[in-house]
């Protein structure tokens, strides 16, 4: 109640700057935060979603802290002038989304990776300290505080390449900075994800909110023959509408992007893993972590690494920003098995233009080593695949196929994991209402064969990333677990995977982590 009470009384004290005509502002970094007013009690009894960006070589301008109690997710610290500061961040704050995300219930380390992961933009969803004091003790603690946009239901990111009949699409609008597109049947944005009345929000990168129709007519002619559109669905649209949600980049899925980042996965043979991380300046001048001098035959080389490449991630762990050796002392801890995110240099620039992640549009499986030798890959659903009946009759002998067809991200929705002393690859992991659901994927279903290849867990390791680039549809050969088995047989969590903290005492005199970010 004390902290509560010195909150209001803090906010109370904030001075409010006017803007005077004749004399301008004359405190333009304390004006650019929304003031809001601590008696405005239907404002406090709503979220807020805060789109913050950073630029080059800075944070996003705030501190979080795992809070006292029940609390997870505290906002300890907003820096003046910073992007947290000029979107209304406010000490106290509750973080319960970050992008698509749902993160109350999240573990700590789990907020500050995803934050991190988020590149130059992020969109958080935050709960005023009282209202959710308030909300929390009415609903209790199992409830879910954090509005979210319903499955499938996202901004797109559609990457449209000219053909004969030009991009496919013509532009209506009604006023400035409103456009939406108006689709040719089998055209080129058709064919690249674009759906029927999306509304326009972003070019290369580049919002048009500001735009004119002839400003905008001119951004869509120096793109060339490829563009690279953020648009919202109907659907979309409504449900940001009714949430209170901006149509926000960090939201999006990727449809038919022309460039993606990779998961490699090695493990060290008797001539180590074959490749040299090199700290050098990449685009833009920004300093970054590559990947060089790839040894013919070794294992980085035939887990698909090529000179060049740009470490993005290491065991699903951003190292953006982080220097040589930090990022080196990460990779170490791995261990003899690497997980490692990487982009070419065509993924770079791309990502680069349109200011996302690439960890945002990670479509590749993603496996996790640890010390109990345990991998776990992910093949997240990005889209309902076509029609085609996917239910096959079961198998004779107690297994049963199951035919999956990705989205146009690539993707099948479900998470398998390997355990060394088992051997087997198993299912631990289901995308409720994905593909791999829907064709009756169960967790616990142990693979028996992939696409008509046997699969004995042992020696496996290698094939886990090939998942998501085979042919559909993908074939796999199942045999029931119980759920058991299957429980104790996920992956925890890998050892390079918890963030270097800050030790700080929360208002109960306890200990409380926190980041910087």
């Amino acid at each position: 109640m004390e902290a509560a009470a010195d909150l209001q009384d803090t906010a109370l004290l904030t001075l409010k700057f006017e803007f005077n005509p004749k004399l301008g502002i004359d405190n333009p970094v304390l004006s650019l935060a929304e003031d809001h007013d601590p008696s405005d009690l239907w404002a406090l009894a709503r979220p807020r979603f805060c789109l913050l960006s950073r630029e080059e070589g800075r944070d996003f301008g705030f501190h979080l802290q795992r809070g006292p109690g029940r609390v997870r997710h505290v906002v300890c610290w907003v820096e003046p002038g910073t992007s947290a500061q000029q979107q209304g961040l406010r000490e106290g704050d509750r973080i319960l989304g970050v992008n698509a995300h749902v993160v109350e219930h999240e573990d700590f380390e789990v907020v500050v990776r995803l934050v991190r992961a988020s590149g130059p933009r992020v969109l958080l969803t935050v709960w005023a300290q009282q209202a959710h004091d308030v909300a929390r003790a009415q609903q209790g603690d199992g409830a879910l505080l954090c509005p979210a946009l319903s499955q499938g239901v996202r901004p797109r990111l559609c990457h449209v390449v000219k053909d004969e009949g030009g991009f496919g699409f013509s532009v209506t609008h009604d006023h400035q900075g409103s456009f939406w597109l108006v689709l040719t049947a089998g055209g080129a944005a058709e064919r690249a994800g674009v759906p029927p009345g999306a509304r326009l929000l972003e070019v290369d990168g580049v919002s048009v909110e500001k735009f004119t129709h002839s400003r905008l007519s001119r951004k869509l002619w120096q793109s060339g023959e490829q563009v690279t559109l953020l648009v919202a669905g109907p659907e979309v649209e409504e449900q940001c509408r009714l949430l209170g949600m901006p149509l926000a980049a960090p939201l999006a899925e990727g449809w038919a992007l022309p460039s993606q980042p990779r998961c490699l996965h090695l493990e060290r043979g008797p001539q180590g893993f074959g490749f040299l991380l090199r700290e050098e300046k990449g685009l833009g001048g920004r300093l970054g972590q590559f990947l060089w001098d790839v040894d013919p035959g070794l294992p980085a080389e035939r887990a698909g690494m090529q000179a060049g490449d740009r470490l993005v991630a290491v065991a699903g762990e951003s190292v953006e920003g982080l220097g040589h050796e930090e990022t080196v002392s990460r990779i170490r801890a791995q261990g003899s098995r690497l997980s490692l995110t990487v982009v070419d240099p065509a993924a770079d620039r791309f990502f680069s233009m349109v200011r996302l992640s690439p960890l945002l549009f990670l479509e590749s499986t993603e496996a996790l080593a640890s010390p109990q030798s345990t991998c776990s890959a992910s093949l997240p659903e990005t889209k309902e695949p076509p029609p085609d009946d996917t239910a096959v009759p079961p198998v004779p002998g107690g297994s049963r196929l199951c035919l999956l067809y990705p989205g146009p991200g690539g993707g099948y929705g479900f998470r398998l994991s390997y355990v060394a002393d088992g051997p087997c690859l198993f299912v631990s992991q289901v995308t409720p209402g994905g593909s791999a659901a829907r064709a009756g994927l169960q967790r616990g279903d142990v693979i028996l064969e992939v696409n008509g290849d046997s699969v004995d867990g042992q020696g496996d390791l290698g094939r886990l990333q090939q998942l998501a680039e085979a042919e559909p549809p993908l074939c796999l050969k199942l045999a029931t677990r119980s759920p058991q088995g299957s429980e104790a047989r996920v992956p925890p969590e890998p050892a390079g995977a918890r963030k270097e903290r800050q030790r700080a005492g929360d208002q109960d005199g306890g200990e409380s982590e926190r980041s910087g970010l």
